[in-house]
C-alpha cells in the first residue's frame, strides 16, 4: 500500500520537508503521484532509515549520494570515511583523556602538569 507524503513522514519522523530535500537532490527515488499527491511504497521507509543513519555516521549529502551508486565508488568513498571517522575517533579519546585528567588534575593550571604534559607528547607520536 502506497502512503501519502505525510504518512511517510509520520512513520518514520522525518518531517516531510525532508523527504522532499532528499527527493530534489536525487537521494530519494521520485514516487508515484496520484490526483496530485505523491505516493510511495513501503520501502521508501526503509531507504529513509538509511538516509538517516548516513547523516547519523556524518555522511555529506554528495557522500549519501556516492553511498548509492555503483559498488566500487561506494567503496572509495566508505573506504575515505572510516578513515575520516577512524581519526574523529582518536581525537575523541584524546578529548576524553583530557576532561577525565582536568576533572582529577590538581594543578591550578593543567598546563604546568607534568602528567598532562606527558599524555600530550604521547598524543604527538604516530602511535598515539
Amino acid at each position: 500500500m502506497r502512503m501519502t507524503i505525510g504518512q511517510l513522514s509520520q512513520a518514520t519522523g522525518v518531517p516531510a520537508s525532508a523527504i522532499r530535500f532528499w527527493e530534489r537532490h536525487g537521494l530519494l527515488p521520485a514516487p508515484e503521484r496520484q490526483g496530485g499527491q505523491r505516493r510511495y511504497p513501503p520501502e521508501a521507509a526503509q531507504r529513509i532509515v538509511v538516509l538517516r543513519k548516513c547523516q547519523q555516521a556524518g555522511l555529506t549529502l554528495a557522500e549519501i549520494g556516492e553511498f548509492q551508486e555503483d559498488q566500487a565508488t561506494r567503496q572509495a568513498m566508505i573506504r575515505a570515511k572510516i578513515a575520516e571517522v577512524e581519526q574523529r575517533m582518536i581525537d575523541l579519546d584524546h578529548a576524553h583523556q583530557l576532561l577525565v585528567h582536568a576533572l582529577r588534575c590538581g594543578e591550578e593550571d593543567i598546563v604546568t602538569c607534568p602528567k598532562f604534559r606527558e599524555q600530550m607528547a604521547a598524543w604527538e607520536t604516530p602511535s598515539g
